[in-house]
């Protein structure tokens, strides 16, 4: 059977239909320290934070040459150099958009994007600041940002933190999307433990902003049980299927990236799945290997072309408002 025509005009990628990448970051050189580790710098030393960073890192370089993936650059060019090689690997891909949830702060990010109309970009501020909501508002209506970045395991506090609600109340207000990172955070050597580790925590959130669409990325990152608990109590919450996915070697039972396709799309079904690929290093770029082995596991599944496009491109569609977002 021929493959339908791409749905709602968008064009076709490499891969044969229409592919919207919910899930980049635009690599910026000198990207600030988090303050969780600028903490752990002062009351245990340098010398100790170094030896976390290069743990940190061996684990890295195992996953990288275990997939054949160059290294990142050791010198990583200005925001809009960035962008302009983007441009390029979005092209190339012949994608419809890929949507940048991180890029050196809601500014940077803003300009770096300005020129490319593919290129769509979330605001990251933390959300404990004392401006975060106002910054919100800033970042989608002044700088044509349209979601929100949120590293729940980063954060000095719980993510359902009352004081947060002013937060929520504007995404909600201007109807974005907030993607919320769970579970273990920089893969190996990274952050395995927080009070928000676990997307349950997101449950009286999600309650009380039933219209926020909140999307919780890598098949909750080591809390897949968790995450579907979620999204079976709350229909406003989404998942995402970005990263190399690693974390699945770590859980104490059989499990692999097939088996969470299968798995979430037999609980929330596909039109709450959204397609990403995590991508972000140069001169790896697009890593196709992602994209090649969920193309080839979602065709084993047996998708039709109807449920496939929303997976793929649909619903970011409709999350995004992609007509109103090309900033």
């Amino acid at each position: 059977m021929p493959e339908a025509p791409p749905p709602d005009g968008m064009r076709t990628s490499q891969w044969g239909f229409p592919i919207v990448d919910f899930h980049a970051h635009l690599p910026v050189p000198d990207e600030h320290r988090p303050a969780s580790e600028e903490r752990y710098r002062l009351r245990h030393g340098d010398r100790k934070a170094d030896i976390l960073h290069r743990n940190w890192r061996w684990y890295q370089e195992q996953w990288w040459s275990a997939r054949s993936f160059p290294f990142p650059e050791e010198t990583v060019l200005a925001a809009e150099a960035q962008a302009d090689r983007w441009s390029g690997e979005i092209e190339a891909a012949h994608l419809e958009a890929v949507v940048f949830v991180t890029g050196g702060g809601n500014r940077a990010l803003a300009a770096a994007i300005a020129d490319h109309p593919r290129m769509l970009g979330f605001a990251h501020h933390d959300p404990f600041l004392p401006d975060a909501a106002a910054e919100l508002r800033q970042a989608v209506t002044g700088d044509g940002l349209c979601g929100y970045k949120v590293f729940a395991p980063a954060l000095d506090g719980p993510i359902d933190d009352p004081s947060l609600d002013p937060v929520w109340q504007v995404a909600d207000e201007l109807g974005i999307p907030v993607l919320v990172h769970f579970g273990t955070l920089d893969g190996g050597g990274g952050i395995a433990d927080h009070v928000s580790i676990s997307p349950l925590r997101l449950h009286s959130v999600a309650k009380a902003f039933p219209e926020v669409p909140f999307v919780v990325p890598h098949f909750g990152c080591s809390y897949p049980g968790d995450l579907l608990q979620l999204a079976w109590a709350c229909r406003n919450v989404h998942v995402d299927t970005s990263g190399n996915n690693e974390w699945v070697r770590w859980m104490p039972y059989p499990l692999s990236l097939g088996d969470l396709f299968a798995k979430f799309l037999d609980t929330i079904g596909p039109d709450r799945i959204l397609f990403g690929s995590d991508s972000a290093q140069f001169p790896r770029g697009l890593v196709r290997a992602y994209y090649d082995e969920q193309v080839r596991i979602v065709a084993r599944l047996g998708l039709s072309d109807a449920d496939r496009h929303l997976v793929y491109a649909g619903n970011a569609a409709r999350l995004l408002g992609l007509e109103v977002c090309s900033t």
